[in-house]
């Protein structure tokens, strides 16, 4: 069961709903399957099934039989989940195009830029904190500092190592304060291959914040993150407040005089050969 719990998670977090990951589970486990047998296996209603069905079967993800009675049956995981994502690369590269297309446009127009009035809004899913990172990393020009625990920087790694890379090529700094134990290890170390300077700062309990070029930052309410899925609930707050930005920029520095190099703290760590887990 708890295999399965663990399957469906992460094909909700692939874009599926919840009803759309079980059916697809089914017929991958138990083989092909005509409506009534889903309908009296899942224990739900015929027309339910239908649209599930047939949202899978657009999706790339299901086959039907040609011929009568209709079956269903489950499209290979690899196959299905690589369709997906082409699918997913050709909307993102027409929203490029739709992008190029409304910035030539502006370009002939004369709009009055808005007043320097600083703004906010609150993130609430990593999903949405992650693509603003990334924006905020293809316009920033001189550095990206980071203050957050060790689970935050790992999970959050996954989704941005190779915009910070682009980012550290184009003449960028990247510093990040984090405190982590031994299994952190490989993941800390790939990020100082890449270039980026993380510091130790054992038992730091204080706000979770990022800035970019001393102008936009984010700060931390609440983000427990203990899952990779991008829909996981945080609550941050980001901002363009210059003040802002400089209040958390002086209080980076003074963690950061505090704090020991990542490479010393694994050779500590190494050398004790005591996980912390």
């Amino acid at each position: 069961m708890a295999e399965n719990s663990e399957f469906l998670s992460r094909l909700t977090s692939f874009g599926l709903s919840e009803k759309e990951s079980q059916v697809y589970l089914y017929l991958l486990k138990y083989g092909p399957k005509s409506v009534s047998q889903l309908k009296k296996s899942l224990k739900t209603y015929r027309e339910d099934v239908h649209r599930t069905l047939s949202s899978l079967v657009d999706k790339d993800m299901v086959n039907k039989s040609l011929e009568p009675p209709t079956v269903y049956a489950a499209v290979e995981l690899d196959v299905a989940l690589d369709a997906a994502l082409k699918k997913r690369q050709t909307e993102l590269r027409e929203m490029e195009i739709r992008k190029q297309e409304l910035e030539e446009i502006v370009a002939l127009q004369h709009f009055r830029p808005s007043d320097e009035l600083p703004t906010f809004k609150v993130i609430t899913s990593l999903r949405d904190l992650i693509g603003l990172t990334v924006t905020a990393l293809a316009t920033a020009v001189q550095e990206w500092v980071i203050v957050c625990p060790a689970v935050y920087f790992v999970v959050f790694s996954l989704y941005t190592i190779e915009e910070a890379k682009t980012f550290i090529e184009r003449g960028g700094e990247i510093r990040i304060i984090t405190d982590f134990s031994y299994k952190h290890i490989e993941p800390v170390q790939k990020h100082l291959d890449a270039g980026v300077d993380v510091h130790q700062f054992t038992g730091y309990r204080g706000v979770t914040f990022s800035v970019f070029d001393k102008k936009i930052s984010t700060s931390g309410i609440n983000v427990d993150i203990d899952r990779t899925s991008l829909d996981a609930p945080v609550s941050v707050i980001w901002t363009d407040d210059l003040a802002h930005a400089a209040r958390l920029m002086y209080t980076f520095e003074m963690l950061w005089k505090q704090a020991i190099s990542a490479a010393q703290w694994i050779e500590k760590l190494v050398k004790e050969r005591a996980p912390n887990l």
